[in-house]
């Protein structure tokens, strides 16, 4: 599904973006627009919540700077999500595995979201 990653740059199923990114586990692909400059906080969280997936993987940028915020955690663990953070080069990977290790499982698809920042 994501092919590739560098800083400022993601492509995922032949397309290239270079915006944050929010990816579903149904392969649907939105902007992730920041309320504040390299913070992940509760309403960047809100729509992947919504969704009900089982796990939430935000990727914090190339060196890791953006931060995501304990009201953004909070909500996420309050839902009953599994949230795995780290720098977005990592991150894509973790998503990649779950999504994949689940299609390979008839009918056991996980429900995964990535949120990834591109630069910092």
């Amino acid at each position: 599904m994501i092919e590739e990653y560098s800083f400022g740059f993601i492509k995922i199923n032949g397309i290239e973006y270079t915006n944050d990114v929010e990816v579903s586990w149904t392969n649907e692909i939105l902007p992730l627009v920041f309320k504040e400059r390299h913070k992940i906080g509760a309403e960047e969280v809100k729509r992947a919540i919504e969704q009900k997936p089982g796990t939430i993987v935000i990727g914090t940028g190339e060196s890791g700077l953006a931060e995501v915020t304990e009201e953004a955690k909070q909500e996420i663990e309050k839902n009953g999500i599994k949230l795995i953070i780290d720098k977005t080069e990592e991150a894509v990977k973790t998503f990649n595995v779950l999504k994949e290790d689940s299609e390979e499982e008839e009918g056991k698809q996980e429900k995964v979201i990535g949120l990834f920042h591109l630069t910092c």
